[in-house]
């Protein structure tokens, strides 16, 4: 018998001294009703994962839902910058108070409580993991109807953190059209199947682009192995999302809100379809 790690949540063994799945979780501030909390991963970095993540949020708003992200990137945060974002976070009798988009969707990130926002996070991994639990249990979110909280690329601590600690409803694997495709999806798909943690689905990023000149769609990272991945895996291809140069001045601009979310709102449906079930 391998030697005990006291980690249940990644062991099969059924021994004496196992805790149960939700002893990991932590208690949400008594402020907050937060119903549905769904990570956005990528298996490895450049796909566009925050852009992603933020235009699930602005579409889901414009739904008319609650709405909050969790940027736990803590040591790069890009979320409050794509909003147009910039002041420190405020504290009250109550606890952590998030920042409020211009459109009214909530978020907190390491970025609102940095004396500068270009100062570097340089934290070890129990540092990192502790800050992401503050995130969820003294921050006064109020009424959420959906949380995107977006995962810094990889496995590691953050992730662990976030599948353990907080009550996620599924993950959204944000990857690309290249050949790394079938690793970085597997690489996020075995690691939630590991957690239990349900998979909703994919959203592939950087699909095509589409020539303002000729109107045909260009392939730049070649064409997509996304269909066959997902079968193989069984899980849904939520969304392909266009390269769009407009989207990206936007959120350089913080004014990722006004972004065109036509192509996300396939994905925004499915998910919105799979969670209230």
């Amino acid at each position: 018998m391998a030697e005990c790690t006291h980690d249940c949540a990644s062991c099969g063994a059924d021994c004496a001294s196992r805790k149960e799945e939700n002893d990991f979780l932590i208690e949400q501030n008594v402020h907050s009703d937060i119903k549905k909390v769904i990570a956005v991963v990528s298996g490895k970095g450049g796909v566009g994962k925050s852009m992603v993540t933020s235009l699930l949020a602005v579409a889901t708003h414009n739904k008319g839902k609650r709405v909050a992200i969790l940027d736990a990137d803590v040591t790069g945060p890009s979320v409050p910058k794509a909003f147009g974002v910039h002041e420190r976070a405020m504290q009250s009798e109550l606890g952590i108070l998030p920042a409020t988009t211009k459109t009214g969707i909530e978020l907190m990130s390491t970025n609102l409580l940095l004396e500068n926002e270009d100062d570097p996070v340089v934290w070890r991994g129990p540092v990192i993991s502790g800050m992401i639990n503050q995130f969820w249990s003294d921050v006064v979110w109020g009424d959420v109807d959906y949380m995107f909280v977006d995962l810094p690329p990889g496995t590691g601590d953050v992730p662990l953190t976030v599948f353990q600690s907080l009550p996620i409803a599924g993950i959204v694997v944000v990857t690309t059209p290249q050949d790394l495709v079938t690793l970085i999806v597997k690489k996020a798909y075995k690691m939630a199947k590991l957690m239990n943690v349900p998979i909703l689905g994919i959203v592939e990023n950087m699909s095509w682009f589409e020539c303002d000149g000729c109107g045909k769609k260009h392939y730049l990272y070649g064409e997509s192995k996304l269909e066959e991945v997902a079968k193989e895996l069984g899980v849904d291809v939520l969304a392909r999302l266009p390269i769009q140069p407009i989207n990206a001045k936007m959120v350089d601009a913080g004014t990722v809100e006004l972004a065109d979310t036509d192509y996300i709102e396939a994905a925004v449906d499915a998910i919105m379809e799979k969670l209230d079930d």
